[in-house]
């Protein structure tokens, strides 16, 4: 199970680099986890120093990290001031929102047409994971599980971009998402409903229902919206 950090973790504070892979990637990794799983909240201070301290490297390898990440957005680079987590936009969510419903519908119309019943027992057993997750209280295995589920449907429709596009545009969404699955009551409960009915559609074969399904689902971060900035004022720009 993907959970947020590096492996070889052999204290809270410090984190064994495995040097068979580029440090920069896993750096960059576990600062990314940080900030979607709001462990780095919109407008902290990431320092550099401490950073290359806790992975035990030098500042060269934390700021190509910290480059990549200001490119996807994640962070903004003040010069004479330091990096920081950028703080959420709604119109950037809001656009996110709107390619990836476009696409996320395209997939399921796509599988109601299919009859692959392979995807359909594979979303099935991520959503019983879900549901232990979500009886734990554990936001970062539910998200996983949540990005697991629609890799999933992507994954079978054959197109091999159809998922990078989607990890492109919900990078933003995910802080709200995740923000929303901690402090919003009910959420759990709203996206194990909403995938089941994701299913559901996709084995009545219609792809009316089916684009229904994946359409409400993709709305209800509407709801989100409308709760988060009201709950969380300095986390919004």
């Amino acid at each position: 199970m993907k959970k947020s950090g590096l492996a070889g973790v052999t204290d809270k504070n410090n984190y064994n680099i495995n040097f068979d892979h580029p440090t920069p990637d896993q750096i960059f990794t576990f600062i990314r986890d940080e900030i979607v799983g709001m462990v780095l909240k919109p407008g902290e201070k990431i320092p550099e120093n401490q950073m290359a301290d806790k992975f035990g490297v030098s500042r060269t390898p934390v700021r190509e990290a910290i480059v990549k990440l200001a490119n996807l957005g994640f962070v903004e680079v003040r010069p004479q001031r330091g990096t920081f987590v950028t703080k959420l936009s709604m119109p950037l969510i809001l656009e996110a929102r709107f390619i990836r419903e476009a696409i996320e519908i395209a997939v399921v119309s796509s599988l109601a047409q299919m009859d692959d019943p392979s995807v359909l027992l594979e979303c099935e057993n991520i959503l019983e994971q879900q549901v232990v997750a979500a009886n734990a209280q554990d936001a970062m295995t539910f998200q996983y599980l949540d990005d697991e589920f629609h890799r999933a449907l992507a994954g079978a429709t054959g197109y091999s971009r159809v998922s990078k596009v989607i990890e492109a545009e919900k990078a933003h969404m995910d802080r709200v998402r995740n923000l929303s699955l901690v402090e919003l009551t009910g959420q759990y409960e709203q996206v194990l409903t909403q995938h089941k009915a994701i299913i559901k559609a996709i084995k009545s074969g219609s792809v009316e229902d089916a684009k229904a399904a994946m359409g409400y689902h993709m709305k209800d971060v509407f709801n989100i919206l409308q709760v988060a900035p009201e709950q969380h004022p300095e986390y919004f720009i």
